[in-house]
């Protein structure tokens, strides 16, 4: 008798368990997957804008981690990965713009000289006094990001290079962010007797290389997601997923229009805050974790200006908390990708960790505040030939201090043939859902469900 399946969730990491277990079991399996989106994809979602198709979710994946560049080769897809154009972000602080900080670790220098013109004079001496100053670290301690560089860096540091970055993945703040999620390799190095925070990041620097710290995929995410569903050979359910109980030696996942799905292994790849409603009665030790991790809201507003436009040859600008601007970041597509058609693609990011930007504000007032910013920061005032607004609701977890204890204790509270995956458990980006997804099948086979 073959097994049957059920994912929950059908965003990518609910595909790629899809697909993995797929491969394990073989063509009889009958995988179910439930979601009631108008589409699969979850965050990532290509739209046309301008004519062109554009990501207005994740836009790039981190190529230093194996897991999507492994997963586009397996798919016959490695000749549709793009690499950016070599154009560098800006960061937009104190209302000028300011050359994103070399030599750094997510904005945390190595030295001195790479904040030069982005922190005052006391900064700066602060930075170079730091290696002779005591530093006191427990290994395996995990500080917020902000409580250690703030300390040993100062404030300056805090919010004009770190928070920017940590903006644009998390939609949080330094504050928000353990070290050990944010950093890991600085944090590592303090682990191993580093005797300050310089020399810390200087061990966690990687080696110089011209290689592109990025990918996308031409044509969109679209273009993956497509080929996951027709490799999984999964039956849609487009419904809600309610309740899971157990039947039997396996499971019942029950759906918002009263249907029962049965399976001998269910993965749940769901956003953090949707969990335990699932699964609070029969693992409420996992539900409990997962209601202790945060999440954050955001909005992606796509505009497509006409072929010509002026804007800086750059990739980007990241925004510091408190400028007189409404987006924290903008993506100059045309400019980091390559163009297109004749149409300059940029997307302008809001929302941050605490903030009710993303739910509450309308797609009129969104366009308006992008209009502002763009002619704020570029002198931009052409109206756009097309615009696309979208939101993420309690779509960005925050990976607080401790976060790698409290995903160990979500993991530990679950039953044998039942796993989670998603973007709440071992890193944000896709790379990341990939490699939980790729678990979550695994874990399942090795519990013996695939026959």
């Amino acid at each position: 008798m073959s097994a049957s399946y059920c994912v929950v969730g059908g965003g990518i990491s609910g595909l790629v368990a899809a697909y993995r277990l797929r491969l394990a079991a073989g063509p009889r399996a009958q995988i179910t997957l439930l979601d009631p989106a108008d589409r699969l994809g979850g965050v990532l979602r290509t739209e046309r804008v301008g004519g062109q198709p554009f990501d207005v979710g994740a836009e790039a994946f981190i190529v230093r981690r194996p897991e999507m560049l492994d997963l586009l080769d397996e798919l016959g897809l490695a000749g549709r990965r793009l690499s950016p154009t070599g154009t560098r972000p800006l960061i937009y602080s104190g209302a000028r713009m300011h050359q994103l900080p070399q030599g750094t670790v997510q904005g945390i220098p190595a030295q001195a000289s790479s904040l030069l013109g982005l922190v005052d004079d006391q900064t700066v001496a602060r930075i170079l006094d730091e290696r002779a100053r005591p530093l006191k670290w427990t290994p395996g301690a995990d500080p917020s990001v902000a409580e250690l560089v703030g300390d040993r860096f100062g404030p300056q540091v805090v919010t004009r290079s770190v928070d920017p970055l940590l903006t644009g993945v998390y939609a949080g703040s330094s504050t928000t962010i353990g070290v050990r999620s944010a950093v890991p390799s600085v944090a590592a190095a303090l682990d191993r007797g580093a005797r300050s925070l310089t020399e810390a990041v200087r061990e966690a620097l990687p080696p110089p290389s011209n290689a592109p710290v990025f990918g996308a995929v031409d044509g969109g995410y679209t273009v993956l997601l497509e080929e996951l569903r027709r490799r999984a050979d999964v039956r849609w359910a487009q419904v809600t997923a309610v309740r899971v109980d157990r039947h039997g030696r396996g499971w019942s996942v029950l759906d918002d229009e009263g249907a029962s799905w049965y399976a001998d292994g269910v993965v749940l790849a769901v956003p953090a805050p949707h969990l335990p409603l699932l699964i609070e009665h029969i693992a409420p030790q996992t539900a409990a974790a997962a209601r202790r991790i945060r999440v954050a809201s955001a909005a992606v507003v796509a505009l497509a200006l006409p072929g010509g436009t002026p804007l800086p040859q750059q990739s980007g600008v990241l925004v510091t908390a408190g400028e007189r601007l409404n987006a924290k970041a903008i993506t100059m597509s045309s400019r980091k990708w390559g163009r297109r058609g004749n149409v300059e693609m940029v997307r302008l990011s809001f929302g941050r960790y605490g903030d009710d930007m993303a739910a509450n504000t309308g797609d009129d007032d969104l366009l308006a505040w992008s209009a502002r910013d763009l002619n704020t920061l570029f002198g931009v005032t052409v109206d756009p030939v097309d615009s696309h607004v979208h939101r993420w609701i309690d779509a960005m977890p925050q990976y607080g201090p401790g976060h790698g204890e409290l995903v160990a204790e979500l993991r530990a509270g679950l039953p044998p043939t039942l796993a989670v995956a998603g973007a709440y458990l071992d890193g944000i980006g896709v790379p990341a859902c990939v490699g939980t997804a790729t678990r979550a099948a695994a874990e399942l086979v090795r519990g013996g469900v695939a026959r």
